[in-house]
């Protein structure tokens, strides 16, 4: 064998063992299609409910609205003089769109050291363990997909402090992921009489 196509083979090997599937299922409007397509994805939703308490399409929204579903999801460049890039608008990546602080954050207090954030199970109790800490903080029920989603984008003091307010798309937006989350609820208690 040469040394070019024993390279060639490495580097697949080596390919097909990256974190997550940066290539989204379809259908994402129908909770269904998505665990019939990725039942990964379904294992860890419940794995996060079991753990902290946070409900199957609440998750599914959420991360819906913050990557699509695409596991290595990053946020746009930012340019200046519309030309010159000068990095990205913020560290968010993954999944669940988690910041380099929030995620170390999650990884110290957890001691999942190895988690990754392009990873679906681990994206999921990273997002089980945010909400969880919002409830605490803030009162708010890990069913309100609405509130849940407004302290995931803002921050915990953010939202004690009521930064939404000045925001008329973020409201907007955490409205959509609440509709979502009961669109999806409504999908997933009707999978299992689907053929």
């Amino acid at each position: 064998m040469s040394r070019t196509l024993r390279a060639m083979i490495v580097l697949l090997v080596l390919a097909s063992c990256g974190g997550g599937q940066s290539t989204p299922p379809r259908g994402l409007d129908d909770a269904c299609v998505i665990v019939q397509q990725r039942p990964e994805y379904l294992r860890a939703f419940r794995a996060t409910e079991r753990r902290w308490g946070v409900p199957v399409h609440v998750q599914m929204a959420t991360i819906h609205q913050e990557s699509k579903f695409v596991a290595n999801a990053r946020t746009p460049f930012r340019y200046a003089a519309g030309v010159i890039p000068m990095g990205r608008q913020s560290s968010a990546y993954g999944y669940a769109q988690a910041l380099d602080a929030t995620w170390e954050e999650y990884q110290r207090e957890t001691g999942r050291h190895r988690a990754r954030r392009d990873r679906i199970k681990d994206a999921t109790d990273f997002m089980g363990w945010y909400m969880n800490t919002t409830n605490q903080r803030n009162r708010v029920a890990l069913t309100d997909a609405r509130n849940q989603y407004l302290a995931y984008h803002e921050g915990q003091t953010g939202f004690a402090r009521g930064s939404y307010n000045s925001k008329s798309w973020l409201v907007q937006v955490a409205g959509n992921v609440d509709a979502r989350a009961n669109m999806y609820a409504t999908q997933l208690s009707g999978c299992r009489t689907r053929r």
